[in-house]
Formats: C-alpha cells, sequence, structure tokens
C-alpha cells in the first residue's frame, strides 16, 4: 500500500468561466482534482468547487496556478453607448471600451489526515 503523502487539502470555488482552464494547467502539473458543482449565494452564477489533496511541499504550486489561472483580473470590453430610441446618432455612436473586473477564486486550505483512492 502507497503511503499517503498527500496532507493537505485544497477546496476552491472557481467562477464556471475558468473551471476548464484551471483544471488542465492543474492537471498538466500533476495535480487531480475532483469537481463538484455548485452555484454562488450573492449573484446566483454557477461555480464549480474544485478539491485536490496535496503534499505540503507542492502546496504554493497548486495556488499560483489557481491564481493564475482563476483569481480576479481586470479586462477591457467595448460596450455600446445607448441612445434614446429614433434617435438620428444611434448609427454612428462608436464602442467605449470599459474596464471591468473578472474572475475570482475562493480557496480553503486544510490539514488531510488521510486520502484513500480505492
Amino acid at each position: 500500500m502507497e503511503a499517503n503523502v498527500h496532507n493537505k487539502l485544497i477546496m476552491a470555488v472557481v467562477q464556471e468561466d475558468d473551471y476548464d482552464t484551471t483544471v488542465s494547467e492543474l492537471n498538466e502539473n500533476g495535480f487531480f482534482v475532483t469537481m463538484l458543482s455548485s452555484t454562488g449565494g450573492f449573484w446566483k452564477k454557477k461555480n464549480i468547487t474544485i478539491m485536490l489533496g496535496v503534499e505540503e511541499s507542492k502546496l504554493d504550486t497548486a495556488l499560483q496556478i489557481l491564481k493564475r489561472c482563476a483569481g480576479k483580473r481586470k479586462q477591457t470590453i467595448y460596450s455600446n453607448v445607448s441612445m434614446p430610441t429614433g434617435s438620428q446618432y444611434a448609427v454612428a455612436m462608436p464602442s467605449v471600451p470599459v474596464n471591468v473586473e473578472l474572475g475570482g477564486v475562493a480557496v480553503f486550505v486544510m490539514d488531510l489526515e488521510r486520502l484513500e483512492k480505492f
């Protein structure tokens, strides 16, 4: 029987838009995850809760991946200026750049007494 080397449990609540990239990056770096579908309480948006057992020596690597792939970030989107209905200038109005904050991950790190895979 293989000794349990996973002594930390990470639970990360990731926005649905970020989970695919996050899980792929974790897998490519040797982390295997279990995903649970969840819904946020405030915005009622779909989230994915990722659970993974890690060695303490690899904890920082896993946290860096979560921050890079699912953390808060700013992005510029282009929004159309709304004009009153029937305005003669509605067609000529350009898109306006707007900076928005995207992403965000809540991470819980706990001591893990035992991890078994059957």
